[in-house]
């Protein structure tokens, strides 16, 4: 599996202060959780990802331990590491949760900080998802 088959979606913020096996244990658990990577399905050998990532392999190998820990990989002696077969629906709906939160707590702390009040940053917020909402609805059938 190339990297452009789920890689191009991760990426390393060598400036964030989220430990490097942390951003790759969450954006893992990000693709599973959406889909983007499915049960039974190959991942990069722990070498191939942290070369395509420009991280050191021990970062890789940390990552994919937690993640097989929580049962969302499986490795397998000498066939290689994939994405759990049965992954916990609950689990995986919690992770998607908690990665909306993460994101929402993100922009909400960054907005606060610069000044602009909690009925600004909602009136924004409101106005975008609005805006995205009306620029990606569906035409109607014909």
């Amino acid at each position: 599996m190339q990297l452009g088959d789920y890689g191009m979606d991760m990426r390393i913020d060598l400036a964030s202060s989220v430990p490097i096996y942390v951003q790759i244990v969450e954006q893992i658990r990000h693709l599973v959780a959406t889909g983007r990577l499915q049960p039974g399905e190959k991942l990069l050998t722990i070498r191939q990802l942290a070369v395509d990532l420009r991280v050191d392999p021990n970062t890789v190998a940390h990552a994919y331990n937690l993640l097989h820990n929580e049962g969302v990989i499986s490795t397998q002696r000498g066939r290689g590491t994939f994405v759990a077969q049965h992954p916990d629906d609950a689990r995986l709906a919690r992770m998607r949760q908690e990665k909306l939160q993460a994101i929402m707590n993100s922009a909400l702390l960054e907005a606060l900080s610069l000044g602009y009040p909690a009925d600004e940053v909602r009136e924004a917020f409101e106005e975008e998802l609005a805006q995205w909402q009306r620029n990606n609805q569906s035409s109607p059938a014909e």
